[in-house]
Protein backbone atom coordinates (compact mmCIF):
# COMPACT_ATOMS: atom_id res chain seq x y z
CA UNK A 1 0.00 0.00 0.00
CA UNK A 2 1.01 3.54 -0.16
CA UNK A 3 2.07 5.44 2.46
CA UNK A 4 0.15 8.07 3.77
CA UNK A 5 -3.01 7.72 1.42
CA UNK A 6 -5.39 7.33 4.55
CA UNK A 7 -3.84 10.27 5.98
CA UNK A 8 -6.83 12.09 5.64
CA UNK A 9 -9.63 10.04 5.01
CA UNK A 10 -12.64 11.05 5.88
CA UNK A 11 -14.07 14.56 6.77
CA UNK A 12 -14.21 14.47 10.71
CA UNK A 13 -11.46 15.25 12.81
CA UNK A 14 -10.18 13.14 15.95
CA UNK A 15 -10.71 15.90 18.72
CA UNK A 16 -12.82 15.29 21.38
CA UNK A 17 -16.00 18.13 21.91
CA UNK A 18 -19.21 18.77 23.32
CA UNK A 19 -22.62 20.01 21.78
CA UNK A 20 -21.53 23.05 19.92
CA UNK A 21 -17.98 23.43 20.93
CA UNK A 22 -15.68 24.18 18.22
CA UNK A 23 -12.27 22.70 17.47
CA UNK A 24 -8.64 24.61 16.50
CA UNK A 25 -7.08 27.97 16.63
CA UNK A 26 -8.70 30.84 14.55
CA UNK A 27 -6.05 33.35 12.99
CA UNK A 28 -8.80 36.08 12.37
CA UNK A 29 -10.67 37.09 15.47
CA UNK A 30 -14.43 37.13 15.78
CA UNK A 31 -14.25 41.10 15.27
CA UNK A 32 -12.83 40.70 12.31
CA UNK A 33 -14.98 38.71 10.48
CA UNK A 34 -17.54 40.50 12.31
CA UNK A 35 -16.31 44.10 10.58
CA UNK A 36 -16.91 42.40 7.05
CA UNK A 37 -20.14 41.10 7.35
CA UNK A 38 -21.04 44.81 9.48
CA UNK A 39 -19.41 46.99 7.17
CA UNK A 40 -21.35 45.42 3.89
CA UNK A 41 -24.71 45.89 6.02
CA UNK A 42 -23.77 49.57 7.35
CA UNK A 43 -22.82 50.39 3.21
CA UNK A 44 -26.46 48.59 2.86
CA UNK A 45 -28.19 51.44 5.04
CA UNK A 46 -26.01 54.36 3.40
CA UNK A 47 -27.31 53.19 0.02
CA UNK A 48 -30.93 52.51 1.28
CA UNK A 49 -30.11 56.64 2.38
CA UNK A 50 -29.52 58.00 -0.42
CA UNK A 51 -32.01 56.17 -2.69
CA UNK A 52 -34.62 57.87 0.34
CA UNK A 53 -32.55 61.42 -0.61
CA UNK A 54 -33.56 60.77 -4.24
CA UNK A 55 -37.21 59.87 -4.15
CA UNK A 56 -37.74 62.90 -1.65
CA UNK A 57 -36.04 64.91 -4.38
CA UNK A 58 -34.02 66.72 -1.30
CA UNK A 59 -29.96 67.69 -2.00
CA UNK A 60 -27.64 65.35 -0.55
CA UNK A 61 -25.25 67.16 0.05
CA UNK A 62 -27.16 68.95 2.87
CA UNK A 63 -27.94 65.53 4.10
CA UNK A 64 -25.58 63.58 6.88
CA UNK A 65 -24.56 60.09 5.93
CA UNK A 66 -24.66 57.53 8.60
CA UNK A 67 -21.22 56.30 10.01
CA UNK A 68 -19.63 53.49 10.13
CA UNK A 69 -19.76 53.01 6.89
CA UNK A 70 -5.18 24.31 -10.19
CA UNK A 71 2.54 11.42 -17.46
CA UNK A 72 0.28 9.18 -18.49
CA UNK A 73 -1.23 6.19 -16.37
CA UNK A 74 -0.06 3.06 -15.58
CA UNK A 75 0.24 -0.50 -17.25
CA UNK A 76 1.14 -2.36 -13.95
CA UNK A 77 0.81 -1.43 -10.07
CA UNK A 78 4.02 0.75 -10.32
CA UNK A 79 3.02 3.22 -12.46
CA UNK A 80 -0.61 3.30 -10.79
CA UNK A 81 1.88 4.67 -7.79
CA UNK A 82 3.34 6.96 -10.02
CA UNK A 83 0.29 8.59 -10.53
CA UNK A 84 -0.66 9.03 -7.17
CA UNK A 85 2.74 10.36 -6.33
CA UNK A 86 2.04 12.92 -9.59
CA UNK A 87 -1.09 13.70 -7.79
CA UNK A 88 0.55 14.72 -4.61
CA UNK A 89 3.09 16.81 -6.83
CA UNK A 90 0.21 18.37 -8.16
CA UNK A 91 -1.50 19.46 -4.77
CA UNK A 92 1.72 21.11 -3.58
CA UNK A 93 1.84 23.28 -6.31
CA UNK A 94 -1.77 23.88 -5.75
CA UNK A 95 -2.65 23.22 -9.51
CA UNK A 96 -5.45 20.93 -10.72
CA UNK A 97 -3.93 17.79 -12.99
CA UNK A 98 -5.96 19.28 -16.54
CA UNK A 99 -7.04 16.89 -18.62
CA UNK A 100 -8.79 18.96 -21.09
CA UNK A 101 -12.05 19.96 -21.82
CA UNK A 102 -14.31 20.31 -24.45
CA UNK A 103 -12.10 18.76 -27.47
CA UNK A 104 -15.50 17.93 -29.53
CA UNK A 105 -16.14 21.24 -30.18
CA UNK A 106 -20.28 20.85 -29.21
CA UNK A 107 -21.76 20.73 -25.71
CA UNK A 108 -25.03 18.87 -24.84
CA UNK A 109 -24.52 18.83 -20.65
CA UNK A 110 -28.73 18.67 -19.68
CA UNK A 111 -28.84 19.69 -15.91
CA UNK A 112 -32.54 19.74 -13.68
CA UNK A 113 -33.38 24.00 -13.02
CA UNK A 114 -34.99 23.70 -9.12
CA UNK A 115 -36.61 27.44 -8.49
CA UNK A 116 -34.80 28.77 -5.54
CA UNK A 117 -36.56 28.75 -1.97
CA UNK A 118 -38.62 31.97 -1.11
CA UNK A 119 -39.02 33.57 2.16
CA UNK A 120 -42.17 31.84 4.11
CA UNK A 121 -43.76 32.83 7.32
CA UNK A 122 -42.88 31.01 10.50
CA UNK A 123 -46.53 31.18 11.11
CA UNK A 124 -47.79 29.49 8.36
CA UNK A 125 -45.05 27.25 8.04
CA UNK A 126 -43.13 26.77 10.98
CA UNK A 127 -41.46 22.94 9.40
CA UNK A 128 -38.66 23.02 7.18
CA UNK A 129 -37.69 19.35 6.28
CA UNK A 130 -35.12 17.99 3.51
CA UNK A 131 -33.66 14.88 3.17
CA UNK A 132 -29.47 15.05 3.62
CA UNK A 133 -27.13 15.75 0.80
CA UNK A 134 -23.11 14.85 0.66
CA UNK A 135 -23.48 15.13 -3.38
CA UNK A 136 -20.39 17.20 -3.89
CA UNK A 137 -20.80 17.21 -8.16
CA UNK A 138 -21.75 20.74 -8.48
CA UNK A 139 -18.66 22.23 -6.51
CA UNK A 140 -16.18 20.64 -9.03
CA UNK A 141 -18.43 20.83 -11.90
CA UNK A 142 -18.69 24.55 -11.73
CA UNK A 143 -14.69 24.45 -11.47
CA UNK A 144 -14.54 22.72 -14.50
CA UNK A 145 -17.05 25.68 -16.41
CA UNK A 146 -14.68 28.37 -14.66
CA UNK A 147 -11.45 26.55 -15.67
CA UNK A 148 -12.65 26.35 -19.50
CA UNK A 149 -13.32 30.05 -19.23
CA UNK A 150 -16.77 30.26 -19.10
CA UNK A 151 -20.31 30.59 -17.03
CA UNK A 152 -22.27 27.40 -15.98
CA UNK A 153 -25.86 27.45 -16.58
CA UNK A 154 -28.27 27.92 -13.58
CA UNK A 155 -29.20 23.91 -13.29
CA UNK A 156 -25.52 23.21 -12.91
CA UNK A 157 -25.40 25.48 -9.43
CA UNK A 158 -26.62 23.41 -6.45
CA UNK A 159 -25.79 25.61 -3.20
CA UNK A 160 -25.74 22.78 -0.99
CA UNK A 161 -23.34 20.72 -2.81
CA UNK A 162 -21.18 23.63 -3.13
CA UNK A 163 -21.12 24.15 0.42
CA UNK A 164 -20.94 20.46 1.44
CA UNK A 165 -18.07 19.83 -0.86
CA UNK A 166 -15.84 21.69 2.32
CA UNK A 167 -14.92 20.47 5.49
CA UNK A 168 -15.77 22.31 8.61
CA UNK A 169 -14.28 22.70 12.00
CA UNK A 170 -17.37 20.66 13.92
CA UNK A 171 -17.32 18.50 16.76
CA UNK A 172 -15.84 15.24 15.70
CA UNK A 173 -17.19 12.62 17.87
CA UNK A 174 -20.94 12.56 19.14
CA UNK A 175 -21.92 12.03 22.25
CA UNK A 176 -22.46 8.53 23.39
CA UNK A 177 -25.95 6.59 22.20
CA UNK A 178 -26.08 9.22 19.18
CA UNK A 179 -24.84 9.06 15.48
CA UNK A 180 -24.57 12.57 15.00
CA UNK A 181 -22.79 15.41 16.42
CA UNK A 182 -24.81 19.08 16.09
CA UNK A 183 -23.52 22.42 15.51
CA UNK A 184 -25.25 25.69 15.22
CA UNK A 185 -24.61 29.15 14.73
CA UNK A 186 -26.43 32.25 14.56
CA UNK A 187 -25.39 35.75 13.36
CA UNK A 188 -25.83 38.70 10.95
CA UNK A 189 -25.99 38.70 7.60
CA UNK A 190 -23.17 39.92 5.42
CA UNK A 191 -25.70 40.78 1.99
CA UNK A 192 -28.96 41.85 4.05
CA UNK A 193 -29.09 43.90 6.85
CA UNK A 194 -32.37 43.16 7.70
CA UNK A 195 -31.66 39.30 8.35
CA UNK A 196 -29.52 37.06 10.52
CA UNK A 197 -27.60 33.54 8.45
CA UNK A 198 -28.29 30.38 10.81
CA UNK A 199 -26.20 27.32 10.19
CA UNK A 200 -26.83 23.82 11.22
CA UNK A 201 -24.22 21.75 10.90
CA UNK A 202 -24.18 17.77 11.21
CA UNK A 203 -20.87 15.37 11.63
CA UNK A 204 -20.37 11.57 12.56
CA UNK A 205 -17.19 9.98 13.73
CA UNK A 206 -14.47 9.48 11.50
CA UNK A 207 -13.90 5.48 10.27
CA UNK A 208 -10.55 3.73 11.84
CA UNK A 209 -9.59 2.06 8.37
CA UNK A 210 -7.48 -0.05 10.16
CA UNK A 211 -10.87 -1.50 11.12
CA UNK A 212 -13.18 -0.99 8.19
CA UNK A 213 -15.34 -3.53 7.15
CA UNK A 214 -14.53 -5.50 4.02
CA UNK A 215 -15.47 -4.47 0.66
CA UNK A 216 -17.65 -5.71 -2.05
CA UNK A 217 -16.96 -3.56 -4.29
CA UNK A 218 -18.27 -3.47 -8.17
CA UNK A 219 -16.87 -0.89 -10.81
CA UNK A 220 -19.08 -0.26 -12.89
CA UNK A 221 -17.60 1.35 -15.86
CA UNK A 222 -19.09 3.30 -19.14
CA UNK A 223 -17.32 1.99 -22.01
CA UNK A 224 -19.16 3.16 -24.82
CA UNK A 225 -18.23 5.18 -27.50
CA UNK A 226 -18.93 8.88 -25.98
CA UNK A 227 -15.99 8.23 -23.03
CA UNK A 228 -12.77 7.90 -25.60
CA UNK A 229 -11.94 11.70 -24.44
CA UNK A 230 -8.84 12.56 -22.11
CA UNK A 231 -11.06 13.10 -18.93
CA UNK A 232 -13.60 10.46 -19.89
CA UNK A 233 -12.45 6.70 -19.53
CA UNK A 234 -9.06 7.70 -19.37
CA UNK A 235 -9.38 9.36 -16.39
CA UNK A 236 -11.86 6.58 -15.13
CA UNK A 237 -9.17 3.94 -15.19
CA UNK A 238 -6.81 6.24 -12.90
CA UNK A 239 -9.27 6.86 -10.29
CA UNK A 240 -10.10 3.07 -9.82
CA UNK A 241 -6.50 2.40 -10.19
CA UNK A 242 -5.67 5.08 -7.07
CA UNK A 243 -8.93 3.36 -5.38
CA UNK A 244 -7.24 -0.51 -6.05
CA UNK A 245 -4.27 0.87 -4.13
CA UNK A 246 -6.06 1.27 -1.18
CA UNK A 247 -7.74 -2.15 -0.70
CA UNK A 248 -6.97 -5.34 0.74
CA UNK A 249 -7.29 -9.23 0.88
CA UNK A 250 -10.64 -9.10 2.49
CA UNK A 251 -11.94 -7.00 -0.09
CA UNK A 252 -13.21 -8.70 -3.32
CA UNK A 253 -13.60 -6.51 -6.23
CA UNK A 254 -15.58 -6.92 -9.73
CA UNK A 255 -15.32 -5.10 -12.80
CA UNK A 256 -18.53 -4.89 -15.12
CA UNK A 257 -18.38 -2.40 -18.54
CA UNK A 258 -21.10 -1.75 -20.76
CA UNK A 259 -21.48 -0.05 -24.25
CA UNK A 260 -23.89 -1.63 -26.42
CA UNK A 261 -24.01 -4.66 -24.65
CA UNK A 262 -22.43 -5.70 -20.81
CA UNK A 263 -19.29 -7.61 -20.25
CA UNK A 264 -17.82 -8.65 -17.08
CA UNK A 265 -14.17 -8.30 -17.15
CA UNK A 266 -13.31 -9.46 -13.34
CA UNK A 267 -15.91 -11.24 -10.59
CA UNK A 268 -15.02 -11.42 -7.01
CA UNK A 269 -11.09 -10.99 -7.45
CA UNK A 270 -9.41 -10.29 -3.97
CA UNK A 271 -8.50 -6.44 -3.51
CA UNK A 272 -4.84 -7.65 -2.40
CA UNK A 273 -4.53 -8.80 -6.03
CA UNK A 274 -3.64 -5.21 -7.35
CA UNK A 275 -1.64 -6.05 -10.64
CA UNK A 276 -5.00 -7.95 -12.17
CA UNK A 277 -7.27 -4.87 -10.84
CA UNK A 278 -4.56 -2.65 -12.92
CA UNK A 279 -4.29 -5.15 -15.52
CA UNK A 280 -7.94 -5.67 -16.19
CA UNK A 281 -8.28 -1.52 -16.09
CA UNK A 282 -5.86 -1.37 -18.55
CA UNK A 283 -7.57 -3.60 -21.44
CA UNK A 284 -11.10 -1.11 -21.14
CA UNK A 285 -11.49 1.04 -24.90
CA UNK A 286 -14.28 2.94 -25.70
CA UNK A 287 -16.32 2.38 -28.47
CA UNK A 288 -19.98 1.36 -29.76
CA UNK A 289 -23.40 2.75 -27.55
CA UNK A 290 -24.24 3.40 -24.14
CA UNK A 291 -26.87 0.38 -22.54
CA UNK A 292 -26.55 1.78 -18.89
CA UNK A 293 -29.17 -0.06 -18.19
CA UNK A 294 -28.23 -3.58 -18.91
CA UNK A 295 -25.19 -2.38 -17.21
CA UNK A 296 -26.41 -1.57 -13.98
CA UNK A 297 -28.77 -4.63 -13.78
CA UNK A 298 -25.84 -6.82 -13.96
CA UNK A 299 -23.44 -4.61 -11.21
CA UNK A 300 -25.96 -5.68 -8.96
CA UNK A 301 -26.33 -9.18 -9.82
CA UNK A 302 -22.40 -9.36 -9.23
CA UNK A 303 -22.90 -7.20 -6.33
CA UNK A 304 -25.45 -9.67 -5.12
CA UNK A 305 -23.35 -12.54 -5.87
CA UNK A 306 -20.32 -11.22 -3.98
CA UNK A 307 -22.18 -10.16 -1.17
CA UNK A 308 -20.39 -9.97 2.60
CA UNK A 309 -22.94 -10.00 5.24
CA UNK A 310 -22.30 -7.07 7.66
CA UNK A 311 -19.83 -5.81 4.96
CA UNK A 312 -19.94 -3.02 2.60
CA UNK A 313 -21.45 -3.85 -0.27
CA UNK A 314 -21.49 -1.18 -3.43
CA UNK A 315 -21.17 -0.27 -7.28
CA UNK A 316 -19.29 2.63 -7.91
CA UNK A 317 -20.92 3.76 -11.67
CA UNK A 318 -18.45 5.71 -13.58
CA UNK A 319 -20.44 7.54 -16.44
CA UNK A 320 -21.10 10.69 -18.73
CA UNK A 321 -24.65 10.13 -18.62
CA UNK A 322 -25.02 9.67 -22.21
CA UNK A 323 -27.69 6.77 -21.90
CA UNK A 324 -28.78 5.80 -25.71
CA UNK A 325 -29.64 2.12 -25.82
CA UNK A 326 -32.21 0.38 -23.27
CA UNK A 327 -33.60 3.18 -20.38
CA UNK A 328 -32.43 6.59 -21.15
CA UNK A 329 -35.46 8.10 -19.60
CA UNK A 330 -34.36 9.78 -16.31
CA UNK A 331 -37.66 8.27 -14.62
CA UNK A 332 -37.15 4.50 -16.17
CA UNK A 333 -33.28 4.70 -14.30
CA UNK A 334 -35.08 5.96 -11.08
CA UNK A 335 -37.51 3.38 -11.49
CA UNK A 336 -34.73 0.63 -11.86
CA UNK A 337 -32.26 2.06 -9.12
CA UNK A 338 -35.56 2.10 -7.03
CA UNK A 339 -36.16 -1.33 -7.21
CA UNK A 340 -32.55 -2.39 -6.00
CA UNK A 341 -31.15 -0.43 -3.61
CA UNK A 342 -33.52 -2.40 -0.99
CA UNK A 343 -30.89 -4.95 -1.64
CA UNK A 344 -28.25 -3.36 0.89
CA UNK A 345 -26.50 -2.48 -2.10
CA UNK A 346 -25.35 0.72 -1.95
CA UNK A 347 -24.41 3.21 -4.96
CA UNK A 348 -21.36 5.96 -5.85
CA UNK A 349 -21.49 7.81 -8.69
CA UNK A 350 -18.75 8.96 -10.48
CA UNK A 351 -19.37 11.66 -13.27
CA UNK A 352 -17.38 12.32 -16.12
CA UNK A 353 -16.88 14.76 -19.36
CA UNK A 354 -17.20 18.31 -20.09
CA UNK A 355 -19.40 18.16 -23.53
CA UNK A 356 -22.62 16.08 -22.85
CA UNK A 357 -22.60 15.14 -18.98
CA UNK A 358 -26.21 14.13 -17.94
CA UNK A 359 -25.83 15.82 -14.53
CA UNK A 360 -29.86 15.70 -14.47
CA UNK A 361 -29.57 11.27 -14.81
CA UNK A 362 -26.55 10.53 -12.63
CA UNK A 363 -27.88 12.93 -9.92
CA UNK A 364 -31.29 11.11 -9.92
CA UNK A 365 -29.38 7.71 -9.80
CA UNK A 366 -27.71 8.77 -7.05
CA UNK A 367 -30.48 10.40 -5.02
CA UNK A 368 -33.00 7.32 -5.44
CA UNK A 369 -30.27 4.48 -5.24
CA UNK A 370 -28.98 4.86 -1.54
CA UNK A 371 -25.95 6.82 -2.93
CA UNK A 372 -24.02 9.92 -3.14
CA UNK A 373 -22.51 11.69 -6.67
CA UNK A 374 -19.36 13.18 -7.19
CA UNK A 375 -17.94 14.92 -10.37
CA UNK A 376 -14.56 14.23 -11.33
CA UNK A 377 -12.48 16.80 -13.57
CA UNK A 378 -9.18 16.14 -12.39
CA UNK A 379 -6.98 12.84 -11.07
CA UNK A 380 -6.47 15.38 -8.36
CA UNK A 381 -10.43 15.09 -7.46
CA UNK A 382 -10.11 11.55 -7.93
CA UNK A 383 -7.89 11.32 -5.20
CA UNK A 384 -9.76 14.12 -3.03
CA UNK A 385 -13.11 11.73 -3.29
CA UNK A 386 -11.56 8.43 -3.48
CA UNK A 387 -8.50 8.29 -1.31
CA UNK A 388 -8.47 11.56 0.87
CA UNK A 389 -12.48 10.72 1.48
CA UNK A 390 -12.28 7.24 1.23
CA UNK A 391 -14.10 6.61 4.35
CA UNK A 392 -17.36 9.19 3.71
CA UNK A 393 -17.69 8.28 0.10
CA UNK A 394 -17.46 4.36 0.78
CA UNK A 395 -18.56 3.54 4.08
CA UNK A 396 -22.62 4.86 5.09
CA UNK A 397 -22.89 4.85 8.82
CA UNK A 398 -26.76 6.36 8.39
CA UNK A 399 -29.35 5.88 5.39
CA UNK A 400 -32.38 7.99 4.47
CA UNK A 401 -31.31 10.91 6.73
CA UNK A 402 -33.85 13.58 7.18
CA UNK A 403 -33.44 16.88 8.70
CA UNK A 404 -36.89 18.69 9.73
CA UNK A 405 -36.09 22.29 11.21
CA UNK A 406 -38.93 23.76 13.21
CA UNK A 407 -38.60 27.41 13.64
CA UNK A 408 -40.31 29.44 16.92
CA UNK A 409 -42.37 31.95 16.10
CA UNK A 410 -42.06 34.25 18.70
CA UNK A 411 -38.45 34.89 17.68
CA UNK A 412 -38.30 34.06 14.13
CA UNK A 413 -40.94 36.09 11.10
CA UNK A 414 -39.81 34.04 8.58
CA UNK A 415 -37.02 32.34 6.58
CA UNK A 416 -35.64 31.05 3.59
CA UNK A 417 -33.31 27.75 2.91
CA UNK A 418 -30.52 28.24 0.85
CA UNK A 419 -30.13 25.06 -1.16
CA UNK A 420 -31.86 21.64 -1.03
CA UNK A 421 -34.25 22.85 -3.88
CA UNK A 422 -34.23 18.93 -4.71
CA UNK A 423 -34.00 17.62 -1.55
CA UNK A 424 -37.58 19.24 -0.07
CA UNK A 425 -39.60 16.85 1.80
CA UNK A 426 -43.45 17.50 2.77
CA UNK A 427 -43.63 17.88 6.74
CA UNK A 428 -45.29 14.58 6.89
CA UNK A 429 -42.53 12.97 5.15
CA UNK A 430 -40.25 13.06 7.93
CA UNK A 431 -41.50 10.54 10.56
CA UNK A 432 -42.21 8.49 7.10
CA UNK A 433 -40.11 5.98 7.26
CA UNK A 434 -41.57 5.01 3.16
CA UNK A 435 -40.04 8.05 2.22
CA UNK A 436 -36.29 7.95 0.72
CA UNK A 437 -33.78 10.43 2.85
CA UNK A 438 -29.96 10.86 2.03
CA UNK A 439 -26.91 8.61 3.18
CA UNK A 440 -24.36 9.97 5.11
CA UNK A 441 -20.56 8.44 5.21
CA UNK A 442 -17.94 8.06 7.81
CA UNK A 443 -17.48 11.31 9.04
CA UNK A 444 -19.04 13.20 6.80
CA UNK A 445 -20.13 16.65 7.24
CA UNK A 446 -23.62 17.85 6.47
CA UNK A 447 -24.20 21.54 6.47
CA UNK A 448 -27.31 23.54 5.75
CA UNK A 449 -27.41 27.39 5.96
CA UNK A 450 -31.01 29.44 6.73
CA UNK A 451 -31.44 33.26 6.06
CA UNK A 452 -33.91 34.19 9.04
CA UNK A 453 -35.57 37.07 9.25
CA UNK A 454 -35.88 37.78 13.16
CA UNK A 455 -39.58 38.98 14.49
CA UNK A 456 -38.78 42.36 15.37
CA UNK A 457 -37.18 43.00 11.78
CA UNK A 458 -38.28 45.16 9.37
CA UNK A 459 -38.27 42.84 6.18
CA UNK A 460 -41.77 41.81 4.97
CA UNK A 461 -42.61 38.23 5.20
CA UNK A 462 -46.14 37.46 3.40
CA UNK A 463 -48.21 35.60 6.35
CA UNK A 464 -51.42 33.70 5.59
CA UNK A 465 -54.41 34.74 8.31
CA UNK A 466 -56.07 31.92 9.45
CA UNK A 467 -59.08 31.76 11.30
CA UNK A 468 -58.22 28.79 13.75
CA UNK A 469 -54.54 29.03 14.36
CA UNK A 470 -54.38 28.76 17.90
CA UNK A 471 -52.42 31.28 19.75
CA UNK A 472 -52.27 29.33 22.97
CA UNK A 473 -49.48 27.19 24.40
CA UNK A 474 -48.92 25.20 27.39
CA UNK A 475 -45.40 25.61 27.19
CA UNK A 476 -42.91 28.60 27.19
CA UNK A 477 -40.18 28.40 24.26
CA UNK A 478 -39.53 31.83 23.78
CA UNK A 479 -35.54 31.27 24.39
CA UNK A 480 -35.83 29.27 21.73
CA UNK A 481 -34.95 30.32 18.06
CA UNK A 482 -35.56 26.63 16.40
CA UNK A 483 -35.28 22.87 16.94
CA UNK A 484 -33.26 20.71 14.46
CA UNK A 485 -34.54 17.21 13.93
CA UNK A 486 -33.38 14.75 12.93
CA UNK A 487 -33.98 11.05 11.17
CA UNK A 488 -32.02 8.57 10.55
CA UNK A 489 -31.61 4.34 9.49
CA UNK A 490 -29.01 2.18 10.44
CA UNK A 491 -27.49 0.57 6.94
CA UNK A 492 -29.22 -2.36 7.26
CA UNK A 493 -32.07 -1.45 8.90
CA UNK A 494 -35.42 0.07 8.42
CA UNK A 495 -36.88 1.55 11.22
CA UNK A 496 -35.60 5.38 11.92
CA UNK A 497 -34.35 6.93 15.25
CA UNK A 498 -34.85 10.51 16.09
CA UNK A 499 -32.46 12.75 17.29
CA UNK A 500 -32.94 16.76 18.45
CA UNK A 501 -31.32 19.45 19.22
CA UNK A 502 -32.60 23.12 20.36
CA UNK A 503 -31.14 25.86 19.34
CA UNK A 504 -31.34 28.53 22.22
CA UNK A 505 -32.37 32.19 21.30
CA UNK A 506 -29.70 34.10 22.94
CA UNK A 507 -27.10 32.15 20.62
CA UNK A 508 -27.15 34.78 18.35
CA UNK A 509 -23.39 36.24 17.15
CA UNK A 510 -21.69 39.99 16.20
CA UNK A 511 -19.22 37.82 14.88
CA UNK A 512 -18.86 34.75 12.43
CA UNK A 513 -17.03 31.81 13.08
CA UNK A 514 -14.35 31.05 10.42
CA UNK A 515 -16.89 28.26 9.14
CA UNK A 516 -19.75 30.46 9.28
CA UNK A 517 -17.87 32.50 7.39
CA UNK A 518 -16.33 30.52 4.75
CA UNK A 519 -20.04 28.79 4.39
CA UNK A 520 -21.52 32.46 4.03
CA UNK A 521 -18.86 33.04 1.29
CA UNK A 522 -20.01 30.01 -0.73
CA UNK A 523 -23.57 30.38 -0.51
CA UNK A 524 -23.21 34.19 -1.94
CA UNK A 525 -20.88 32.58 -4.91
CA UNK A 526 -23.67 30.28 -5.45
CA UNK A 527 -26.29 33.29 -5.14
CA UNK A 528 -24.31 35.80 -8.02
CA UNK A 529 -23.86 32.96 -10.26
CA UNK A 530 -27.21 32.57 -10.74
CA UNK A 531 -28.31 35.74 -10.11
CA UNK A 532 -31.19 34.97 -7.47
CA UNK A 533 -33.29 37.23 -6.23
CA UNK A 534 -32.53 36.92 -2.82
CA UNK A 535 -28.54 38.22 -3.42
CA UNK A 536 -29.11 41.18 -1.69
CA UNK A 537 -25.53 43.24 -1.45
CA UNK A 538 -23.54 39.99 -2.59
CA UNK A 539 -20.74 40.55 -4.93
CA UNK A 540 -17.93 38.46 -5.86
CA UNK A 541 -15.89 41.29 -3.44
CA UNK A 542 -17.78 40.33 -0.35
CA UNK A 543 -17.80 36.17 -1.03
CA UNK A 544 -13.44 37.01 -1.58
CA UNK A 545 -13.35 38.99 1.82
CA UNK A 546 -15.59 36.65 3.62
CA UNK A 547 -13.48 33.44 2.39
CA UNK A 548 -10.15 34.83 3.13
CA UNK A 549 -11.81 35.22 6.85
CA UNK A 550 -12.31 31.82 6.63
CA UNK A 551 -9.31 30.79 5.93
CA UNK A 552 -7.29 30.13 9.40
CA UNK A 553 -3.70 29.82 8.20
CA UNK A 554 -1.76 31.68 5.20
CA UNK A 555 -0.74 29.35 2.32
CA UNK A 556 1.42 30.14 -0.09
CA UNK A 557 3.42 28.22 -2.76
CA UNK A 558 6.22 27.30 -0.28
CA UNK A 559 4.08 25.42 2.57
CA UNK A 560 1.19 24.01 0.14
CA UNK A 561 3.11 20.75 0.63
CA UNK A 562 2.37 20.87 4.43
CA UNK A 563 -1.12 22.69 4.66
CA UNK A 564 -4.60 20.69 5.72
CA UNK A 565 -6.83 19.51 3.04
CA UNK A 566 -9.57 21.04 3.87
CA UNK A 567 -7.70 24.85 4.20
CA UNK A 568 -5.82 23.88 0.89
CA UNK A 569 -9.62 23.61 -0.53
CA UNK A 570 -10.64 27.09 0.78
CA UNK A 571 -7.89 28.88 -0.68
CA UNK A 572 -8.17 27.17 -4.30
CA UNK A 573 -12.20 28.05 -3.88
CA UNK A 574 -10.82 31.47 -3.20
CA UNK A 575 -9.17 31.65 -6.65
CA UNK A 576 -12.37 30.28 -7.80
CA UNK A 577 -14.19 33.25 -7.17
CA UNK A 578 -11.54 35.50 -8.42
CA UNK A 579 -11.84 33.95 -11.77
CA UNK A 580 -15.11 33.78 -11.84
CA UNK A 581 -15.48 37.97 -11.30
CA UNK A 582 -13.10 38.11 -14.15
CA UNK A 583 -15.18 36.40 -16.63
CA UNK A 584 -18.25 37.93 -15.06
CA UNK A 585 -17.08 41.10 -16.40
CA UNK A 586 -17.22 40.07 -20.36
CA UNK A 587 -18.99 41.55 -22.44
CA UNK A 588 -22.87 39.35 -22.68
CA UNK A 589 -21.67 37.79 -26.27
CA UNK A 590 -18.50 36.42 -24.96
CA UNK A 591 -20.44 33.92 -22.63
CA UNK A 592 -21.50 30.52 -24.00
CA UNK A 593 -23.86 29.96 -21.38
CA UNK A 594 -26.61 32.65 -20.12
CA UNK A 595 -29.45 30.28 -19.52
CA UNK A 596 -30.54 27.00 -18.85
Amino acid sequence: MMAGCLAGCGSGKETGGTHGERQGTESRSGTERESIAERYRQEAVKEEFEENIAESGQSQQNMAVPEGIEEEACDSVVSAADTYNSVMDSASNSEYVKIGYGESGYDTREYDYQEEHRFVSTKDSPLSTFAADCDTASYSNIRSYIEEGTLPPTGAVRVEEMINYFDYDYVSDPEAGKKFAVYTEYADCPWNKDTKLMMVGLNTAAIDMSEKKASNLVFLIDTSGSMYEENKLPLAQKAFKMLAENLDENDRISIVTYAGSDTIVLNGVAGSEAYTICEALDSLEASGSTNGSAGLITAYEIAEQQFIKDGNNRVILATDGDLNVGLTSESDLVGLITEEKDSGIFLSVLGFGSDNLKDNKLEALADHGNGNYSYLDSVYEAKKVLVDEMGGTLYTVAKDVKLQIEFNPEQVKGYRQIGYENRTLSAEDFADDMVDGGEVGAGHVVTALYEVVPVDSEFDVPETETKYTSKKQSTDYSGELATVNIRYKEPDGDKSTLETAVIKAESVQKGMSHDLSFASAVAAYGMLLTDSTYKGTATYKMAEELAEAGITVEINERDMAQASNDQLYRSQFLELVRKTEKLSQREPEAQMWQCD
